[in-house]
């Protein structure tokens, strides 16, 4: 059977820097397991006064999720911190499923998750942030993350440059990623 990695980009921008890194990590994964890439758009901001409502965007990424055996998120840095969209994310899929249960299990308790990020700086403070909160939402983290820096001319080109390093560090990565799961 077939492995399911499910692919959250932190950046919603098309060909964002770390799309682009995601795509190379695809491409590490080709014939190993099943990638597929969350759209989490339409999450709204998380209020406790719509939580008990059944959102439509909050069913579809919690089922993403639920069907998902890793998530693979490549995030961006913003002010050396997770992405707010991120954030919001996780904090919906970190509540229950059973919301008359609030220490039940929720849609992404348990699951395997790594991290890998492109950006200027700041990776230490964000990649903590990061594993302080998966940690606390009952993920499993697995594998060095991988961090990459921005190439100068790609904020001109819109092209990212990928190193051999980095493209070793995500080979070592995925497959720390695949064993964790298999």
């Amino acid at each position: 059977m077939t492995k399911k990695i499910l692919f959250i980009v932190g950046s919603l921008r098309k060909e964002s820097f770390n799309q682009q890194l995601a795509k190379e990590a695809e491409a590490l994964l080709s014939g190993k397991a099943e990638v597929s890439y969350l759209d989490y758009s339409e999450v709204p901001v998380f209020n406790q006064d719509i939580e008990l409502t059944d959102l439509p965007a909050i069913s579809k990424v919690r089922d993403e999720i639920l069907a998902s055996d890793a998530i693979w998120i490549f995030s961006p840095i913003y002010n050396f911190a997770v992405p707010g969209a991120v954030k919001n994310l996780f904090d919906w899929l970190s509540r229950a499923l059973d919301l008359s249960d609030p220490t039940g299990p929720s849609a992404i308790n348990q699951k395997t998750i790594t991290v890998s990020s492109v950006g200027n700086g700041g990776h230490e403070p964000m990649f903590d942030e990061y594993n302080k909160m998966l940690s606390f939402i009952r993920t499993n983290v697995v594998g060095d993350f991988t961090a990459s820096k921005i190439n100068p001319e790609a904020w001109q080109t819109g092209k990212l440059e990928i190193s051999d390093d980095v493209k070793e560090n995500l080979k070592k990565q995925a497959n720390t990623l695949l064993e964790a799961i298999n």
